[in-house]
């Protein structure tokens, strides 16, 4: 199933069910690791979004770009 068509998740039910049966130290590694795998994520992202900026305006300046004739030696 594409994500983009799954239905919206109450976040907060889904994982107190699904961690409730970890110890609180556990819990707690598991959440901080989430933040981290979420962070990172979003670096990505970030970082994947800056460079196809980069190679638009780098498209948009060569599209405008003035070319010199080509003369043909014989």
């Amino acid at each position: 199933m594409n994500p983009l068509w799954r239905k919206p998740l109450d976040a907060r039910a889904l994982f107190s069910e699904k961690i409730s049966d970890l110890s609180a130290e556990l819990r707690e590694i598991l959440l901080d690791d989430m933040v981290t795998a979420f962070e990172n994520r979003l670096d990505v992202l970030r970082r994947a979004h800056a460079n196809a900026q980069t190679v638009l305006n780098k498209e948009e300046r060569n599209e405008f770009e003035i070319l010199e004739p080509q003369v043909k030696k014989i």
